[in-house]
């Protein structure tokens, strides 16, 4: 390069190429991007300092260490924000410079998304923007930290002087805000400073020569390994279709991405589109059916014709069950047809033309059968509940642009909201922000034109106003069947300590840590069996268990599982372990299981035996060709002896955990749990109540102290204390209710039960009449 000024020669030795990938949740939105330590040392920078970015567009951003895992890689990590500026997708390399910062003396700038219009002065923006490298054309985020800064857990948190000048909290920080960069004095790289003019326009202004931001890869959250499967069957062939032609194999023509309701499949759909810089497609049932004869098919053939037309492109299909069942079962002439269109058109494209098609049901077995074949719909990926940690992320991703107060902890919020998908967790955010408009809408003056700045800075969402939205909001992938968040954990039980070990060992061990048991090549048991007499405490054990294994909770009872009409009490049974499977890990509890599945071959000759196959369908559920992953099954009873012999073998109920009358150590734990929100007055002494409780189960010590409790309120109103006479007047008004003759009875059939193998008791089946009569009665 001999004619080139020596300036610019040496400007080139020192451009290096990277890789670009994805930036991580509290990095997206603030204008950074993360760079490994070699690549810090070859450009000479420092942390903070700003580095451009060249691909088919420049931008530049403020560099900061890797994370761990990146420290001796050759990556730089962009939200989809500066991947959009630089039109850089992930996998992409781009050119890295040292930048030549200026200060800009006046930048423009104007919404970057419609329906919105910026007003008034830009000094508050110009606090939000302060320090942050732009370049003309740039989208930018408003997005900040949460008040008082990042919290000592989050990950690779920004160091303390580049936070001082992020962290400007103004009107602007009260939403996540993109606006763009429509012109900058001087050109080039700019730095926002104190002295910079920022001058607003009001109209949205749509660039058309760069691929769209407005949903991408970092708005995705708690889908862990499926967007990398769509990006490797949709992104891949679109962006990079000569692999495909190197290796001789078509690309794939279209993806099914079934799940639950809310999950996510529209949205990551977006994303893909946008991330590969395609034109989208979208077709909604509805839209394309026509009144006149061959209407459907004609606007059908059409949007696949605009989409080869406009290649690379994705034509994304939404609710395709509703246009494409299954003809057999279609009650429509229409239907037929259309279905017989879409598979037509699918086969019809070329390919290597650049369309793939998308399609999104939470219904997948509604589909005809015919599309569901390599040709057509090549990979059908599930798009499942989140987890714990994706639902940290998807709150992370939608309390982006919220100012939150210290108190509020979003794990604390990710870990009670079971069964919770995308579309809930935002309603959530929603809601909790509205909880506090409401709180301060009475020192609000909505008279004004415009509210000053100082009134908005107070809207900060605590944690108070997330349980207040928490009652209002219900998770809806679970809607139909009952699911409920449990507030009892082990510290509410009183005794039962083998009973504890047991399901620790063998509910919460497995749910938490499925590793361990793999590397062991064992599988964690599949069911649990609480027996005992009434009230000692199983529905409770049941309930603490769910919440210590961070679990979904769902509660069956007979009377919402059997029904009038033939068949239905099966189906129901299905759909519940099928709702079970979709939100795992799950802990399904059946209460009284004895009447929902007794003993088969016991009914009258000519009788439904309804019972019967819903024993039936609960045993191929449990033990049948589709494994129970992350679903554990417990069952309670007080008559073990009525369940069917099949239900107890292993491979079923594992575990029959034999649920018995407090001890003396037990009763004293079981009556400090139930007073230890009563005000006792010093003669109180619960160890001797302890003593003079035996037989007591904990339903019986809980009424004993409820009963303390009235006499003391029917003395006096306003007592302050609850002195020990009130208790022994209630002693004597309650009793025992398990007598020592059923408490010996119980004690024989858990020996009994533990003796016999496998699982095989005297049962109902080869007992006497008499000995049959004293069980009934009993």
């Amino acid at each position: 390069m001999p004619d080139q000024p020596e300036e610019q020669q040496d400007k080139q030795k020192s451009d290096i190429r990277v890789q670009v990938a994805g930036a991580k949740g509290p990095d997206v939105g603030k204008g950074v991007a993360r760079l490994g330590r070699q690549t810090f040392e070859r450009l000479g920078l420092s942390e903070g300092e700003v580095v451009e970015i060249v691909g088919k567009r420049t931008t530049a951003a403020l560099a900061l260490p890797p994370y761990p895992e990146d420290e001796e890689s050759d990556l730089i990590r962009l939200d989809g924000l500066q991947r959009a500026n630089a039109d850089a997708g992930i996998g992409d390399h781009v050119q890295l410079r040292r930048a030549e910062m200026r200060a800009a003396r006046k930048i423009t700038i104007a919404p970057a998304q419609p329906n919105m219009r910026l007003m008034g002065s830009g000094d508050a923006l110009r606090r939000t923007l302060f320090q942050r490298p732009v370049v003309t054309g740039d989208v930018i985020s408003t997005s900040v930290y949460r008040r008082g800064g990042t919290r000592a857990t989050d990950p690779n948190p920004l160091p303390e002087d580049i936070l001082r000048t992020l962290l400007q909290q103004t009107t602007f920080g009260l939403q996540e805000v993109r606006l763009r960069v429509v012109n900058t004095n001087p050109r080039g790289v700019v730095q926002v400073v104190q002295e910079t003019e920022i001058e607003l326009l009001p109209e949205y202004e749509e660039a058309t020569e760069r691929r769209s931001a407005d949903v991408t890869y970092e708005d995705i959250g708690g889908q862990g390994n499926t967007v990398e499967q769509v990006r490797e069957m949709i992104e891949l062939p679109l962006k990079h279709p000569e692999l495909f032609q190197r290796l001789g194999i078509d690309p794939p023509k279209g993806v099914l991405l079934h799940g639950p309701p809310g999950t996510g499949k529209t949205l990551i759909a977006r994303a893909v589109a946008n991330e590969a810089d395609a034109q989208f497609f979208h077709i909604a049932g509805p839209e394309i059916m026509g009144r006149f004869h061959g209407e459907s098919e004609q606007r059908l053939r059409d949007v696949f014709q605009q989409a080869a037309e406009q290649a690379p492109s994705i034509v994304f299909i939404d609710e395709i069950d509703s246009i494409a069942p299954k003809r057999e079962e279609a009650t429509g002439e229409v239907e037929r047809r259309i279905v017989a269109q879409l598979l037509t058109l699918m086969d019809g494209l070329e390919p290597r033309q650049n369309v793939v098609v998308i399609g999104a049901t939470n219904r997948p077995n509604a589909l005809d059968e015919a599309l569901r074949r390599p040709g057509r719909f090549d990979r059908e990926i599930v798009i499942g509940v989140p987890d714990t940690t994706g639902r940290r992320e998807i709150l992370g991703i939608h309390t982006r642009g919220m100012p939150l107060d210290d108190d509020v902890d979003l794990d604390e919020i990710a870990r009670v909201t079971y069964g919770f998908v995308g579309a809930d967790l935002s309603a959530l955010a929603r809601e909790a922000a509205i909880e506090t408009l409401r709180r301060h809408l009475p020192s609000i003056d909505l008279d004004r034109d415009e509210i000053p700045p100082e009134v908005l800075e107070l809207l900060i969402v605590c944690r108070q106003d997330f349980l207040s939205a928490q009652k209002r909001v219900q998770p809806s992938a679970v809607r139909e069947i009952m699911i409920q968040v449990p507030d009892v954990g082990w510290s509410d039980i009183g005794g039962l300590e083998d009973a504890q070990r047991l399901l620790r060992e063998g509910v919460e061990l497995p749910l938490k840590h499925p590793d361990a048991f793999r590397r062991l090549g064992i599988r964690p048991a599949k069911g649990f069996l609480l027996y005992g007499p009434p009230g000692t405490g199983k529905t409770l054990i049941a309930k603490a268990v769910a919440r210590e294994s961070e679990a979904n909770f769902i509660a069956a009872k007979s009377s919402d599982l059997l029904s009038k009409w033939y068949g239905e009490s099966e189906q129901q049974v299905s759909r519940l372990f099928a709702r079970a499977r979709q939100v795992a890990p799950t802990v399904i509890f059946i209460d009284e299981i004895d009447s929902l599945a007794p003993q088969r071959g016991g009914g009258m000759m000519g009788e439904p035996a309804v019972t019967e196959r819903v024993v039936n369908t609960i045993l191929a559920e449990m033990d049948g060709l589709e494994e129970l992953n992350g679903i554990v099954v417990i069952g309670a009873t007080n008559r073990p002896m009525l369940l069917d012999p099949a239900l107890t073998r292993p491979g079923r109920f594992d575990e029959m955990v034999y649920i018995p009358v407090p001890e003396r150590s037990g009763r004293l734990r079981i009556l400090e749990i139930h007073t230890k929100d009563m005000p006792l007055a010093d003669d109180v002494d619960l160890d001797v109540m302890a003593a003079q409780t035996h037989g007591y189960t904990g339903a019986d010590l809980e009424d004993l102290v409820r009963r303390a409790g009235l006499q003391a309120l029917r003395e006096n109103l306003d007592i302050a204390q609850v002195p020990m006479r009130f208790f022994e007047a209630a002693l004597k008004e309650t009793r025992a209710s398990v007598t020592p003759e059923v408490e010996k009875e119980y004690e024989e059939i858990a020996e009994q039960l533990k003796r016999e193998s496998p699982r095989g008791p005297k049962r109902i089946g080869f007992m006497s009449p008499a000995e049959l009569e004293a069980f009934a009665q009993r």
